[in-house]
């Protein structure tokens, strides 16, 4: 089971980096492979695994063609 499930859009959506100020770029190409990765973050409500609802700071990585992927909690807003 994921330790939470997005259950609303993801808003107030801002990249922190882009290209190779990436750290963990050469990974990423390698797993997901190549495409112009951005780190990104944003806001929205998730569902925990304890079944309690709260607005949270998200942070995941994107490319054009690829997706979204590794999403990642990072502190609650609530």
């Amino acid at each position: 089971m994921k330790p939470f499930e997005v259950i609303s859009d993801i808003t107030d959506i801002e990249p922190i980096a882009v290209g190779s100020v990436i750290r963990d770029l050469a990974r990423l190409r390698k797993q997901y492979g190549p495409g112009r990765w951005r780190k990104v973050k944003g806001i929205a409500m998730i569902r925990l695994r304890t079944g309690r609802v709260r607005r949270t700071e998200l942070h995941w990585y994107e490319a054009h063609g690829i997706g979204r992927k590794e999403i990642k909690r990072k502190r609650y807003l609530d």
